[in-house]
């Protein structure tokens, strides 16, 4: 009996840390990344470079640079145009969570 406890309980846990790491994960619906990308157009705004930074998910965004509001329901971030290309910001963390090319 003890044999048959112990793959599964190392499978509870495989599954449990899955489950954490999928809590982390941003996720921008397509419909969201839409309504982003219209607003986005109707607000626009100029375009930035920043050296040493990397437009990847989990970097993060100096606090020299301005993070704008985005007044779409159900999105908390905030956005930036990062040479021509639109990245939503967590404004806590300041940290990248979406690039929208």
């Amino acid at each position: 009996m003890k044999i048959h406890l112990v793959p599964a309980a190392a499978g509870l846990v495989l599954l449990t840390g899955v489950g954490v790491a999928t809590a982390d994960q941003v996720i921008v619906t397509p419909e969201q990344q839409t309504v982003i990308r219209e607003y986005v157009d109707r607000h626009p705004l100029a375009s930035i470079s920043l050296l040493g930074v990397e437009l990847n998910i989990g970097s993060t965004v100096p606090e020299t640079v301005e993070l704008h509001p985005i007044d779409v329901p159900d999105v908390k971030y905030r956005y930036v145009v990062v040479d021509d290309r639109t990245v939503l910001v967590d404004p806590g963390t300041r940290r990248i969570v979406k690039v929208i090319d």
